[in-house]
C-alpha cells in the first residue's frame, strides 16, 4: 500500500515516537498530493515536539477512534513552512473532507486557533 492507496481512507493512525522509543498513536485527517500525505495539527502539539526530535513515523488506516484496520507503513515527517506547499495541502484536504473541513476552518477562525496550526508533510518509504 502506498500513499495514494491510503487516500480513500477517512482517517489514518499517525504514530510518532518518544525519546524512549515508545510510539504515540493519533487518528488524524489527511490528504494525499503528489505521493505525500498532509496532516494539519496544532503547532504546539506533542506530536510536533516529538517530530522535532525524531522524524520517524508509522501510519495505518484506522477508524475515527483510532482502531487500526490495515497494515502499518513506515516513513518520515516534517513540519512544512513553505506557503505553496501549505496551500496545496489545504486544497487537497478541502477536496477530500469538503463541508467538514469548511466547518473545522470556520470554527478555528472563530476561536482564534487557525494561526496556531502546523502542516505536517509525510513521506512513506
Amino acid at each position: 500500500m502506498d500513499a495514494s492507496a491510503l487516500d480513500s481512507e477517512p482517517y489514518i493512525s499517525l504514530a510518532t515516537f518518544k525519546r524512549n522509543g515508545d510510539s504515540v498513536r493519533t487518528p488524524v485527517w489527511f490528504a494525499e498530493r503528489d505521493g505525500k500525505l498532509y496532516v494539519f495539527t496544532e503547532a504546539k502539539s506533542w506530536k510536533v515536539k516529538r517530530l522535532s526530535r525524531n522524524d520517524r513515523i508509522r501510519v495505518a488506516p484506522c477508524s475515527v477512534r483510532g482502531k487500526v484496520h490495515g497494515e502499518w507503513l513506515e516513513g518520515r515527517a516534517r513540519v512544512t513552512e513553505d506557503s505553496a506547499t501549505i496551500e496545496t495541502a489545504y486544497d487537497a484536504l478541502q477536496k477530500k473532507y469538503r463541508w467538514q473541513m469548511t466547518l473545522t476552518n470556520l470554527s478555528s477562525r472563530l476561536f482564534g486557533r487557525i494561526d496556531g496550526r502546523a502542516m505536517l508533510e509525510l513521506e512513506l518509504d
